[in-house]
C-alpha cells in the first residue's frame, strides 16, 4: 500500500478529481451493494474507465475486483467485466493516445507493478486458473488474455505458481481443444508465454499431447500456406523443443518428424510467396534445425538425422535447395538446415553427394553451391551458408574428403574441360582477386584435410600451371608465394583476410604431418619470411597475421622429423632465439587466442558474421589453436637434450602403448572367437534339441501307424475267413463258377464253327445243282466218244468231290451232335447251379468290393511304413552327424579353454612385464621431473585414450 500511496502522490500521474471521485463511488458500490445488478453495473462502468484511468482503477478497484471473482462466480457477466477490467489495468497493450501520453518505459513499469500486486496473493492466480476452466465464452476468453498478460509481465513468478497448482498446466492444455478458434488461438499464445525458459513446464506440456494437437492445427490451417496461427504454433513448438533433450526424444519417438515432411512440399512455380508464408517456412526450417543442432547430444542428433532421411524430409529439403524462384532468405535458411541434417551422418552425407542440380548437363549440388560461394556477386549470408554446408558435408566424412581432394589430383582432372570440379572451384577461389573468396576457399580446403593425414600427403602431389612457359608449381608452394606477395597483389576487400585464410590452411595442412612440414621447409624462402613477419612491429590488424605466422613456425618445429639438416628442431629454435626472442615469440603466438573474433568463432560451428570484415577465424581452426598453443610454447623452451629425452620417452611410451594395444587386440579377437563359438554351440544345441523332438514325434507317429496297420490286418483276416466260407458254398459238383464261364465260351466257339460248315455245305450243293444241267447240254452237242470219255472223267471227278464233301459233312454233323450233347449236359449243370449262385451273388459282390478296398489300404499302409522307415533312417543319420558335430565342438571348446588359460597365463606374464615397465617409466618420469620437464600423468593419458575410443565408437555408431 505504501507503493500505491507513492504512485498516487506523484505529480505526473495525478488523476482528474471527477474521474477519481467516480471511480471511488463505483468501488464503494461494488463493495457495499447487496443487489447483483448494482454490482454488475458498477463493474461495467469500471471497465469502461479502466483504459483512460488505468492507474486509478488499478489502485482503487483491484482488491474489489478480486473479491467479485471470488464471490460472484455464479454470474458469468459480472465475472467477464471484472476480468476485462483487470486485463486493461495489467496489460501494456494500450490505445495509441495512451502511448503518446506515457513513455514506453513508464508503461512497462506500470504493468509489471500491477502484476506484482496481483500475484502477491498466489490464490489469485489459482482462482484465475479455475475461471479459465469455465466453458462460458465471456469468462474463458478474458481469463486467458489476463493470464497471458500476467505471464508477459512476471513470467518466472507466474510460471512457478502455475507449476505448483494442482493440475495447473493440464487445465491450460484444454484450451487447444476448444472449438472456438479465438480461444484456441489465444490459448496458443498463452502456452507460448508459459513455456518460455522453463524445462519442467515444457515437459508437462509435451506429455499432455501438445505435439499432436499443434501439428493437427498446423495441418488444418494449411501448413506453410496458413496464417499467423501457424506461426504461433511453430513458435510454441520451438519453445517446447529448443534445448530440451527429453522433449526432442519424445518428439522423435512419437513419429512426429514424419509429419513435418508435408510442410516443405513446394510447387514448380515459386513466385509471389506471401510474407506470411515466408515467415512460416522460415520457422519450420528453424524447427528442423532445433532437432539436429550441433549443441544437442550426439546420439539424439544422429537418431533425428536418420529419421529425417528415412521419412524423406532430407530429400524434400534438397528439392527446395535446387528449386528455382525460392526467396533468398528461405534458400539461405534451407542451406543451413540441410547442413545440420547431414553434419556427421555418413548416410545423409552420401545422399547429399548424389544430389544433382536440374541443369543440362546435370551437375552435383556441391559443385553448384561452391560456384555460389566463390561468386562475389552473391549475397554475403548466402556465401556463409554454402561454406557451412560444405563444412558439414566434410565433418567426420573421410570418404567425402577423399572425393574432394581427388578432384585436384593429376590422375582425376578432366582434361577436356567440359565439367568444373569442386577442386577446380576451390583453387579458383583460393587464387582469385576477391579476398572473401580466398578466405572461404582456404577454409573449405582446410576442412577437406581435417584430421586426415593421408589426404595431407596426397595434396602435396597437386601441381598448378601458373603461366604459359613456366614450369608448374605445387599447391603448397603457390600458397606460400601468394602469402609472401600479399601486399603486392591488388585485391577487393581486406588483404589481411586473404593472408589469414592462407595461414589457417597451411597450419591445418602441416599439423600432424611431418612430410608436409618437410616440403614446407624445403623452400628456403619460407622460414625467413615467417621470422621476418613475426619480428616486425606492425599495427593492430597485422598482429593477427603475426600470431598465425608464429603458429605456423611453431608447427614446423613441433612436427619436424629432423630430415632436413639445415632446418632441424634445434636450429629453428636457435633462429627464433636470435631473431625474435622466445618471450616475444610466445607473446605473438598469444595474439590469436586473445583476439575478439577468435572468441566469437569458438562459440559455435556455424560461421555467422555481421560483416565480411569480421570473417577471420573458423570454428574448427580455433580447436586446433587451443590444442597446439600450449605444446608449441613448451617445445620452444626445451633444450636439445630434453628433446632427445622426450623423444626417447615418447618412443618408450609408444612401444608400451603398441604392446598393450596389440595384446588388447589379441584378447578382443579371442573374446570375439569365443563368443562366436559359444553362439555356434548354442545354435547346434538348439538344432539337436529340435531334431530330437522331431525324432520323438516321428517314432510316435510310426507306432501309431503300426497299431493302425495291425488293427486293419486283424480286420482283413476276419473278412477273408468270412469270404472263404461263402466261396465254399458256391462250388457245385467240383466245378467252380470260373470253369462254367470257360465252358460257355467254348460252346459259343463250336456253334460258330458249325454255322460256318453249314454255309460251306450249302455252297457245294448249289455248285452241284449248277453242274447237272451243264453236263446234259454238253452230252447232246459233242460226239459220242468224246462225250463218253469226257463225261466219264468229269463224272468221276465230281463223284469223288461229292464223296469228300459228304464225309466232311458226316464228320461235322457227328462233331455237332457231340457238342450238342455236351451243351445239353452243361445246360443241365447250369440249371443245377443257378439257385446257389443267385443266393450268394450279392454277398460275393460285397466281399469282392471289401477285398479290393482292403488290398488297396494294405498297399498304402505298406508304402507309408516304407517311407517312415526311410525317414527314420535319415533322421538317425542326421542325429548321428549332429552328435559327432557336438562332440567335435566340445573338443574345440576344451582346446579353446586351454588356449584361454594359456592366454591368461601370458597376460599374467605381461602384467609382470608391464609392472616392471611402469617402474622404469616412473623412474624415468622422476628423472624428467628432476630435470624440470613437465610430464603428463598416466590418468591424463588414459583419459585421452578413453576420449579417442569414445570418438571412434561414436563414428562406428553413426556409420
Amino acid at each position: 500500500m505504501n507503493f500505491l500511496r507513492g504512485v498516487m502522490g506523484g505529480p505526473s500521474a495525478g488523476p482528474q478529481p471527477s474521474g477519481a471521485e467516480t471511480i471511488q463511488k463505483l468501488c464503494d458500490r461494488v463493495a457495499s451493494s447487496t443487489l447483483l445488478d448494482d454490482r454488475r453495473d458498477a463493474v461495467r462502468a469500471l471497465k469502461s474507465l479502466s483504459k483512460k484511468y488505468r492507474l486509478e482503477v488499478g489502485i482503487q478497484a483491484m482488491e474489489h475486483l478480486v473479491r467479485v471473482l471470488q464471490t460472484d462466480r455464479s454470474d458469468s457477466e459480472i465475472i467477464g467485466y471484472a476480468l476485462d477490467t483487470l486485463y486493461n489495468v495489467i496489460s501494456n497493450d494500450l490505445e495509441e493516445e495512451e502511448q503518446e501520453e506515457n513513455s514506453p518505459k513508464q508503461v512497462d513499469d506500470l504493468g509489471s507493478q500491477f502484476t506484482e500486486i496481483f500475484i502477491k496473493q498466489q490464490e489469485n492466480v489459482t482462482l484465475l486458473l479455475t475461471l479459465v476452466e469455465e466453458f462460458d465464452f465471456h469468462v474463458r476468453w478474458p481469463g486467458v488474455k489476463l493470464l497471458t498478460s500476467l505471464l508477459k509481465q512476471q513470467g518466472p513468478q507466474v510460471q512457478q505458481i502455475i507449476l505448483v497448482s494442482p493440475m495447473g498446466v493440464s487445465r491450460l492444455m484444454d484450451l487447444l481443444a476448444d472449438s472456438r478458434e479465438v480461444i484456441r488461438n489465444d490459448g496458443v499464445l498463452l502456452l507460448q508465454q508459459l513455456t518460455k525458459s522453463n524445462a519442467a513446464i515444457q515437459k508437462i506440456v509435451a506429455f499432455e499431447n501438445a505435439f499432436e494437437r499443434l501439428l493437427d492445427i498446423i495441418t488444418e490451417e494449411g501448413n506453410s500456406d496458413g496464417g499467423i496461427v501457424v506461426e504461433d504454433c511453430l513458435l510454441l513448438l520451438q519453445n517446447l523443443l529448443k534445448n530440451n533433450n527429453s522433449n526432442q526424444n519424445f518428439f522423435k519417438e512419437g513419429s512426429y518428424i514424419q509429419r513435418m515432411k508435408p510442410w516443405f512440399e513446394v510447387g514448380d512455380d515459386n513466385c509471389g510467396w506471401s510474407a506470411q508464408k515466408v515467415t512460416n517456412l522460415h520457422l519450420m526450417l528453424q524447427l528442423v534445425r532445433v532437432l539436429v543442432s550441433p549443441t544437442n547430444p550426439p546420439g539424439a542428433t544422429s537418431s533425428c538425422q536418420k529419421a529425417m532421411f528415412h521419412c524423406g524430409l532430407l530429400q524434400q529439403l534438397c528439392t527446395i535447395l535446387m528449386a528455382t524462384g525460392v526467396p533468398a532468405d528461405i534458400l539461405t535458411e534451407t542451406i543451413n538446415t540441410v547442413s545440420e541434417v547431414i553434419r556427421g551422418c555418413q548416410m545423409n552425407q552420401d545422399y547429399f553427394a548424389s544430389v544433382n542440380a536440374p541443369s543440362n548437363p546435370p551437375r552435383p549440388a556441391i559443385v553448384v553451391l561452391l560456384m555460389s560461394m566463390v561468386n562475389e556477386r552473391q549475397p554475403f549470408v548466402l556465401r556463409c551458408a554454402v561454406l557451412y554446408c560444405f563444412q558439414c558435408f566434410l565433418y567426420k566424412n573421410q570418404k567425402g574428403q577423399g572425393e574432394i581432394v581427388s578432384t585436384l589430383l593429376p590422375s582425376t582432372i578432366d582434361a577436356t574441360g567440359n565439367s568444373v570440379s569442386a577442386g577446380q572451384l576451390l583453387c579458383g577461389g583460393l587464387f582469385s582477386t576477391d579476398s572473401l573468396s580466398n578466405w572461404c576457399a582456404a577454409v573449405a580446403l582446410a576442412h577437406a584435410l581435417q584430421e586426415n593425414a593421408t589426404l595431407k600427403e596426397q595434396l602435396l602431389r597437386v601441381q598448378l600451371a601458373t603461366s604459359i612457359g613456366n614450369p608448374p608449381v605445387s599447391l603448397l608452394q603457390q600458397c606460400t608465394n601468394i602469402l609472401s606477395q600479399g601486399d603486392k597483389i591488388d585485391r577487393r576487400g581486406s588483404k589481411v583476410q586473404t593472408r589469414v585464410g592462407l595461414l589457417m590452411l597451411l597450419c591445418t595442412w602441416l599439423s600432424n604431418c611431418s612430410i608436409a612440414v618437410t616440403h614446407f621447409l624445403h623452400n628456403p624462402a619460407n622460414v625467413p619470411f615467417l621470422t621476418g613477419q613475426i619480428a616486425e612491429n606492425l599495427g593492430e590488424e597485422e598482429q593477427l597475421v603475426q600470431g598465425l605466422c608464429a603458429l605456423l613456425l611453431g608447427i614446423s618445429i613441433y612436427y619436424n622429423d629432423n630430415s632436413l639438416e639445415n632446418y632441424r628442431k634445434e636450429k629453428l629454435k636457435q633462429l627464433i632465439e636470435k631473431r625474435i626472442g622466445r618471450e616475444n615469440f610466445i607473446e605473438k603466438l598469444g595474439f590469436i587466442s586473445k583476439h575478439e573474433l577468435y572468441s566469437r568463432a569458438a562459440q559455435k560451428p556455424q560461421p555467422s558474421f555481421s560483416s565480411p570484415d569480421h570473417m577471420m577465424f573458423d570454428h574448427e581452426f580455433t580447436k586446433l589453436v587451443k590444442e597446439l598453443e600450449g605444446v608449441i610454447s613448451k617445445a620452444i623452451y626445451k633444450s636439445s637434450e630434453e628433446d632427445k629425452k622426450e623423444e626417447e620417452v615418447k618412443k618408450t611410451l609408444e612401444q608400451h602403448d603398441n604392446i598393450v594395444t596389440h595384446y588388447k587386440k589379441v584378447i578382443r579377437e579371442q573374446d570375439q572367437e569365443l563368443e562366436e563359438l559359444k553362439q555356434q554351440v548354442n545354435t547346434l544345441k538348439s538344432q539337436n534339441e529340435q531334431l530330437q523332438t522331431t525324432v520323438t514325434q516321428q517314432v510316435s507317429q510310426i507306432q501309431q501307424h503300426k497299431d493302425q496297420y495291425n488293427l486293419l490286418k486283424v480286420q482283413l483276416g476276419k473278412d477273408n475267413q468270412h469270404h472263404n466260407s461263402h466261396s465254399d458254398t458256391v462250388q457245385v459238383n467240383g466245378i467252380q463258377v470260373e470253369e462254367v464261364s470257360k465252358l460257355k465260351e467254348e460252346l459259343e466257339e463250336w456253334k460258330n464253327k458249325h454255322e460256318l460248315l453249314q454255309g460251306q455245305l450249302r455252297e457245294k450243293d448249289s455248285l452241284i445243282e449248277k453242274l447237272k444241267p451243264l453236263q446234259l447240254e454238253m452230252g447232246t452237242e459233242q460226239s459220242s466218244q468224246m462225250s463218253k470219255s469226257s463225261g466219264l472223267e468229269h463224272n468221276n471227278e465230281l463223284q469223288k468231290e461229292l464223296e469228300m464233301l459228304r464225309t466232311q459233312i458226316q464228320l461235322q454233323s457227328a462233331e455237332i451232335s457231340k457238342l450238342q450233347a455236351e451243351n445239353q449236359k452243361l445246360q443241365v449243370m447250369n440249371t443245377s447251379t443257378d439257385p446257389a449262385l443267385s443266393d450268394t451273388s450279392a454277398t460275393a459282390a460285397k466281399n469282392l468290393e471289401l477285398e479290393g478296398r482292403l488290398v488297396q489300404e494294405v498297399k498304402e499302409l505298406k508304402s507309408e511304413v516304407k517311407a517312415l522307415s526311410e525317414e527314420k533312417a535319415s533322421l538317425k543319420q542326421h542325429l548321428d552327424s549332429s552328435n559327432s558335430t557336438v562332440a567335435i565342438l566340445q573338443d574345440e571348446k576344451s582346446k579353446l579353454q586351454q588356449e584361454v588359460a594359456e592366454s591368461k597365463k601370458e597376460q599374467d606374464d605381461l602384467l609382470v612385464l608391464l609392472a616392471d615397465q611402469d617402474q622404469k617409466l616412473s623412474a624415468l618420469k622422476n628423472k624428467l621431473k628432476d630435470l624440470g620437464v613437465p610430464v603428463e600423468d598416466e590418468d591424463d593419458i588414459e583419459s585421452g585414450d578413453q576420449a579417442d575410443e569414445d570418438e571412434d565408437g561414436d563414428e562406428e555408431e553413426q556409420d
